[in-house]
């Protein structure tokens, strides 16, 4: 298991549009279609990672938690499928329906949403405030595949937390650590 860090984007960089299909419903999704009146997640995962493995039902548990109009929610996968065929869009959809995700899961073929964000592993996380600023970038918690922690999704929530409380996000925030994006051509 190869371990990358997040690049840790600049906190108060604007949120990067996109245009993503929804492997659920088809539908093309933008980041004004899943923004939160107070906070906005983003999230980089896959099919295939274990570190994604790893947290998945806290994933899914984050979308029932802050299922409410002030906080959005949205995964991205944007890994080359040629490589890794787990990560196909078809593949997705089965990983978010068995997941229970409420939240879409789009596929960035082009990669280009990606690199806007400046995603470099799986999961790599960002929250943006109610004006589409980064408030948060960074781990879910500090558990890690077989590392024996408990997965919490501590960090993420906090910072959730004090966007909807209209309170200031801590800003000693650590990288998430996980497998690489799985770039074309590499």
């Amino acid at each position: 298991m190869a371990k990358t860090e997040s690049t840790m984007l600049p906190l108060g960089t604007p949120a990067p549009d996109f245009a993503l299909p929804d492997t659920v419903t088809g539908n093309t999704v933008t980041y004004r279609d899943v923004a939160g009146s107070k906070a906005t997640l983003v999230m980089f995962i896959c099919n295939h990672c274990p570190f994604v493995k790893h947290v998945i039902d806290e994933l899914a548990q984050l979308g029932h938690d802050y299922a409410e109009p002030e906080v959005g929610m949205v995964a991205i996968s944007s890994n080359d499928v040629t490589g890794y065929p787990q990560d196909r869009p078809e593949r997705m959809k089965e990983l978010a329906e068995k997941s229970g995700f409420r939240f879409p899961y789009l596929f960035d073929e082009t990669q280009n949403t990606a690199r806007a964000y400046g995603a470099a592993c799986t999961p790599d996380f960002y929250v943006f405030d109610g004006s589409g600023r980064l408030a948060y970038r960074g781990q879910l918690d500090d558990s890690r595949p077989g590392n024996g922690i408990a997965v919490t999704g501590r960090d993420l929530r906090a910072a959730l937390d004090a966007l909807r409380k209209d309170q200031p996000v801590d800003p000693d925030q650590k990288p998430s650590i996980g497998c690489n994006i799985k770039w074309k051509g590499s």
